[in-house]
C-alpha cells in the first residue's frame, strides 16, 4: 500500500468537510435573506432585497456544486458572497430591526 493514498484520502475528507460548513454558511446567509423584509435593507442602507438574494443564492449554487472542491476559483466567490452578507448586511438589518445584541457591559437595571 502506498503511503500517498492515505494522504489523499484524509485530503479529501477534510475538503469535503470544509465544503460543507462552507456550503452550511451559504444556505444560513440565503435563508436568512429571506427572512428580512425588503424596507430594512433601504433602511440599512444596504443593496435592495432582491439584489442580495440573488447573490446569495448564486452562491448557495455554486457552493453546492463545488461542495467537494471549496477551494477552488468558484468556491472561494461563493463563500465571499455569503460572508460579505452575514458580516455586513445583516448586522446592519439586526440594528434597524432592533434585533441587536445588547452590549456586554449591561446588567438588568442598565449599564455597569
Amino acid at each position: 500500500m502506498n503511503p500517498l493514498n492515505g494522504l489523499f484520502v484524509v485530503q479529501f475528507w477534510l475538503g469535503l468537510v470544509l465544503g460543507l460548513v462552507m456550503l452550511g454558511c451559504e444556505v444560513v446567509a440565503f435563508v436568512d435573506c429571506l427572512r428580512h423584509r425588503e424596507d430594512a435593507f433601504r433602511a440599512a442602507g444596504k443593496l435592495t432585497k432582491n439584489k442580495w438574494l440573488l447573490i446569495t443564492g448564486i452562491a448557495l449554487v455554486l457552493g453546492f456544486l463545488t461542495v467537494t472542491n471549496p477551494i477552488g476559483f468558484l468556491g472561494i466567490i461563493a463563500i465571499v458572497g455569503s460572508a460579505v452578507y452575514l458580516v455586513d448586511v445583516r448586522p446592519a438589518l439586526r440594528q434597524v430591526l432592533g434585533k441587536a445584541r445588547e452590549s456586554s457591559n449591561q446588567g438588568p437595571y442598565g449599564p455597569w
